[in-house]
C-alpha cells in the first residue's frame, strides 16, 4: 500500500496559550518535544522511504525526531508552512486580536479573509500545498509510505484539496491535535472501476 502520512507538528507554548503563530518561527514546549518523541517511534514502523517537512522551526524539531528514529534526512519546504496570517493577528489571543483590530477580526469571524492585510485566504494555501503533496505522491514508489511534517489548519484545507473534495468539507473536520496524523492510501475499488486514487484511511490519529 503506497501511503502518505499528514503529522501535524507538537505543541509550542503559542499552542497552548491560544495565540495564533502562522509563519512565527515559534519554537516546541517540554510537552512539544514529549509529544513529537513519543510519536517518531510509532511512524518509524512504517518504515517510511521519505521524509519532508515545513521549514518552520515547530514542524523541523518534530520531523528531527521523526528523522532519528528512521534515518531519514528530512527535505525541508517552505510549500508546507501553516497559513500566513497577516501581522496584526500573529502572536495574540483571539480576545487580544478582536481588541486590538476590531474590524478585521470581524472580517475573520465573517471568513472574509481576503479584507485582513497579508492574510493567506483556502485558495493560496490550496495553491502552494498540494503542488507539494502531488510531487511528494510522485516520488513514492508501490508500497512506499512518505511522511510529511506540517501544520493543522493548512492540513485541513490542503487534504481536502489534494483529495478532490470541495473547500466547504473542511469545516466538517475535526482539530488535529498535537502530533495528531493523517493517513492517505492510494488504492483501487471494484465500485469506481478500479482507478487508482488517493483516499482517506484515517483522521488524527494520536499516540495513546
Amino acid at each position: 500500500m503506497t501511503r502518505l502520512v499528514l503529522l501535524r507538528h507538537g505543541r509550542t507554548a503559542w499552542n497552548h496559550d491560544g495565540r495564533a503563530q502562522g509563519h512565527a518561527d515559534v519554537p516546541l514546549d517540554a510537552e512539544g518535544e514529549a509529544q513529537a518523541k513519543a510519536v517518531a517511534p510509532v511512524l518509524a514502523a512504517l518504515e517510511p522511504a521519505a521524509l519532508w517537512s515545513s521549514d518552520l522551526a515547530r514542524a523541523a524539531q518534530t520531523a528531527a525526531f521523526v528523522a532519528a528514529e528512521t534515518g531519514l534526512d528530512p527535505v525541508l519546504d517552505p510549500r508546507l508552512r501553516e497559513f500566513d496570517i497577516g501581522p496584526h493577528r500573529t502572536g495574540l489571543t483571539l480576545a487580544e486580536y478582536a481588541a486590538a483590530h476590531p474590524q478585521e477580526a470581524a472580517a475573520l469571524a465573517a471568513g472574509d479573509w481576503g479584507a485582513i492585510p497579508g492574510r493567506e485566504t483556502h485558495d493560496d494555501v490550496i495553491g502552494r500545498f498540494v503542488p507539494a503533496l502531488t510531487s511528494y505522491a510522485a516520488a513514492l514508489g508501490p508500497g512506499e509510505t512518505g511522511v510529511v511534517v506540517t501544520h493543522g489548519a493548512a492540513l485541513r484545507v490542503a487534504t481536502a484539496a489534494f483529495l478532490g473534495w470541495s473547500v466547504d468539507v473542511t469545516a466538517s473536520l475535526g482539530v488535529l491535535a498535537n502530533c495528531g496524523w493523517i493517513e492517505l492510501e492510494l488504492g483501487t475499488s471494484s465500485w469506481d472501476g478500479g482507478t487508482p486514487r488517493w483516499r482517506l484511511r484515517a483522521w488524527n490519529r494520536v499516540v495513546m
